[in-house]
């Protein structure tokens, strides 16, 4: 893939007075900052603790009062594509979860959508998260296995050529199953993987079209970690070069860097750090308050974190960590912080917009001009 690429990531909130309002807006700001693809998340409920999600906090409360009212990602993307016949934005789910949903029904959702796009659709995939599993009565025991097994599952389906096909799984057995939708003008959609621990690394390499983290990572980590993945695709017998490599930025942004502090300053900001793990929190001087082996993201549960707990968890956190698990500053100051992950072989930036999260509404909107400038400078990375 030649230059560097842009996708803009849509939270997905039901919002009072128009249920497509922020859709709308997230697609507007990706056309206007020239992005390549438009991307919706896989939860049923969100990564911020629901108890500090009110207008005391956080100014973006009062327009989508329910930190979990999140749409369901394949439906959403349908109505985005319907809409998306002038912007041309590639469409993608960041990501799907291998775990709560079976395989097949992956395969023929990315496959319907990526027709009904007309060749746009990017199936972003990844073992998923504890709290959009084991809530719901889904075996969150083996993860990785579970995802190595459906994404063979998925290529194996594509793959058939409209065959019955058997296939043997711990997980995802097959016993003449048919996939009988054809391939867009010869091809599938790209398949991005959310690989981070050693397990997936090797799995992205043997199956990816594109790695696409997005745990708290340090660009030398992200380096060390791509050359893990292109050895495994190498050891696979794939071009290693032909994986593109992505990520997935949250960011705080303004035009001020006296409002970007206080940002990084706010409540549900310090609180979104909870997600990175203990070891992140441990180079910034402080254990996570789940334990010194806490893994992030991966084992919150942030339903369960009632206020008075969660404001207790706000005030371990230093500016630095906040700093490290989302890219903060003005539009200029994070193309800066980005032509460092460039230089260890980021190629393909998403960005997931938390500005939101300043008390104050106006500001945390106002977000919007400076993230368009942002998008516009990733383009001449």
């Amino acid at each position: 893939m030649n230059g560097f690429r842009t996708g803009l990531m849509d939270g997905a909130l039901h919002v009072r007075f128009a249920p497509d309002l922020l859709l709308r807006t997230t697609r507007q700001i990706a056309a206007a900052g020239g992005a390549d693809s438009m991307w919706i998340p896989d939860h049923l409920n969100g990564v911020f603790p629901s108890s500090i999600w009110n207008p005391k906090y956080l100014g973006v409360a009062k327009l989508a009062p329910r930190a979990d009212a999140i749409y369901e990602p394949w439906t959403t993307l349908g109505y985005i594509a319907a809409q998306n016949r002038i912007t041309r934005l590639r469409l993608g789910v960041g990501v799907t979860d291998a775990g709560r949903r079976n395989p097949a029904v992956t395969a023929q959702a990315a496959a319907t959508l990526h027709h009904l796009s007309r060749g746009r659709t990017i199936l972003g995939i990844g073992p998923g998260e504890r709290e959009g599993n084991e809530p719901y009565g889904v075996d969150w025991a083996k993860p990785v296995a579970r995802f190595d097994e459906a994404i063979a599952t998925i290529r194996a389906l594509w793959d058939s050529g409209g065959a019955p096909v058997t296939r043997e799984s711990q997980f995802f057995p097959l016993h003449d199953a048919v996939f009988d939708i054809p391939p867009h003008k010869g091809g599938w959609p790209e398949i991005w993987v959310a690989a981070h621990g050693p397990r997936m690394l090797g799995i992205a390499g043997r199956y990816a079209d594109a790695w696409f983290p997005s745990y708290p990572q340090q660009p030398k980590q992200y380096s060390q970690k791509l050359a893990v993945i292109r050895s495994a695709a190498e050891g696979a017998g794939r071009d290693p070069l032909a994986i593109t490599p992505a990520v997935l930025f949250f960011v705080l942004t303004a035009s001020s860097s006296a409002q970007v502090d206080e940002m990084v300053g706010s409540t549900t900001a310090r609180a979104f750090a909870l997600s990175a793990s203990a070891e992140v929190w441990a180079r910034h001087g402080v254990e996570h308050p789940m334990g010194p082996a806490f893994s992030g993201i991966q084992d919150l549960l942030p339903q369960t974190i009632d206020e008075h707990t969660a404001l207790s968890y706000v005030e371990r956190v230093p500016p630095s960590l906040v700093r490290e698990t989302c890219l903060a500053g003005t539009p200029s100051e994070i193309l800066d912080q980005l032509s460092e992950w460039r230089d260890h072989g980021v190629r393909y930036a998403v960005i997931a917009n938390i500005s939101p999260v300043h008390p104050k509404l106006r500001i945390g909107l106002g977000s919007s001009l400076s993230l368009v400038q942002l998008l516009r400078g990733m383009r001449r990375l």
